[in-house]
């Protein structure tokens, strides 16, 4: 099998989705590795790098997209490549198709199998969605803490305060992996840390690993009301994997909110989890609504290419290296994390969840390979 990757299209997105190490992996097993000019560059691989691995390295998108037989990325196609997109194409990507419509179109026109790495399941985790939201988890907090500096809008505090001035309160709605990371990253700071969710198991475990690091509390509607009112920063990590993020922080919520708070929207790649969220980028990343501070950057792991690239391949080489040995159709009879994982087979929607929220057909995959 031919694999490639390209130089990633979306703004200020400068992970890549195969390494040099990669590359080698690939190609060790038997298979060409196609690479475009400066794909790696952003995270620190210079083409020298892939030469070296035994990788081809193309001049342009064209050339990579008609070449090859499995493409590895980062981030879903834009516009602007959806043309480049054919009959058994094998995709193997971010794709948070809940929220993109366009995309879906594209993909099912095209007929291409596409694989998303954020609906691949395993014992119910994530495990190629993971890295990216123990990155985005501590990212949340890092931002945050800065764009409530009084210069960007916000209130103009410090989060862990210091001798005789209070700390500053965090509340993260979520308590998955990206929550999770967030409330490291908010107890290292010396914050008063709030986690809310629905699920009283991992209520409890958070409870058990943080101690009194932390407060949990029920998702409840009068829980979150009474939690964000005290907030400097609201983190939203709500996820349905698959689906479209529910609104659970809404306008109302905001109107109770502290003037110069901030909001971190994570699951803005899903949607958005608050209800005035509207997806950003890392040269802009910030507006106010509501007197709130919004950060709704849609690619957060794009600001630490290096790390998160890395730790992205990590997770996704060896599914990759089954679907490049096997073909899709075995790879995925044999692995059930690589069939949760197609989107679109053949132009029609293999994900229950992706279906329901575009509103088109589904069909198990197992009935159609």
């Amino acid at each position: 099998m031919i694999i490639g990757t390209i130089k990633e299209r979306k703004q200020h997105e400068y992970r890549v989705g195969i390494t040099p190490d990669n590359a080698a992996a690939y190609i060790a097993a038997g298979h060409s590795v196609y690479i475009e000019t400066g794909a790696g560059e952003g995270a620190g691989f210079p083409d020298a790098d892939y030469v070296e691995a035994g990788a081809k390295i193309l001049p342009t998108i064209e050339e990579i997209y008609a070449s090859v037989d499995m493409m590895v990325k980062v981030k879903e196609p834009l516009p602007e490549e959806y043309k480049f997109l054919r009959p058994g194409l094998i995709l193997y990507a971010y794709l948070h198709l809940a929220a993109d419509r366009q995309q879906a179109r594209a993909l099912a026109e095209s007929r291409t199998n596409a694989i998303a790495y954020e609906t691949m399941v395993d014992n119910g985790g994530l495990p190629c969605l993971r890295p990216m939201s123990e990155i985005a988890g501590r990212l949340s907090i890092q931002e945050g803490a800065k764009y409530i500096e009084s210069s960007y809008g916000g209130r103009g505090i410090l989060l862990g305060g210091v001798p005789g001035v209070e700390r500053g309160e965090v509340v993260i709605v979520g308590g998955g992996i990206a929550g999770t990371y967030a409330a490291k990253a908010s107890i290292g700071m010396g914050a008063q840390v709030t986690v809310l969710d629905i699920n009283l198991a991992r209520l409890q475990y958070l409870d058990d690993i943080f101690g009194t690091g932390v407060t949990t509390l029920y998702a409840s509607e009068r829980n979150i009301r009474r939690a964000v009112s005290k907030a400097d920063l609201v983190v939203g990590t709500v996820l349905v994997p698959g689906s479209a993020t529910p609104k659970v922080i809404r306008r109302e919520h905001l109107k109770l909110m502290k003037s110069g708070a901030v909001i971190v929207d994570v699951s803005i790649d899903q949607g958005g989890c608050c209800e005035t969220s509207k997806i950003t980028c890392h040269d802009d990343p910030v507006f106010i609504e509501e007197d709130v501070v919004h950060y709704c950057v849609g690619n957060m792991p794009g600001a630490v290419p290096r790390t998160s690239t890395v730790a992205l391949t990590n997770a996704t080489l060896g599914y990759g290296l089954q679907i490049a040995n096997l073909g899709l159709k075995e790879a995925a009879k044999k692995n059930k994390v690589i069939a949760t994982g197609v989107n679109y087979y053949n132009g029609i929607c293999t994900n229950m969840n992706v279906a329901k929220s575009l509103n088109v057909e589904y069909r198990d995959l197992m009935s159609l390979i």
